[in-house]
């Protein structure tokens, strides 16, 4: 199975990646070689304790822009 991981990197310097198909399936890690294991574990957890169908299907990034006062 392939899905789509979103990854940040955080104040502290953690990545941390998410898989938006997987609600709460989630990691971080110091570095990226590192967060690639952990949310393939993560994602391999997940389905054994879940089930095997995603729920939806992830389309994509936007970036919004807010004007603040």
């Amino acid at each position: 199975m392939r899905f789509e991981v979103v990854i940040r990197k955080d104040e502290d310097g953690y990545y941390i990646a998410t898989v938006p198909e997987l609600p709460g399936c989630h990691t971080q890690a110091k570095s990226l070689d590192d967060l690639m294991n952990r949310i393939k574990e993560a994602i391999s957890l997940y389905l054994e304790t879940e089930g095997s169908s995603p729920v939806g299907s992830f389309v994509g990034v936007q970036v919004v822009e807010v004007e603040t006062c």
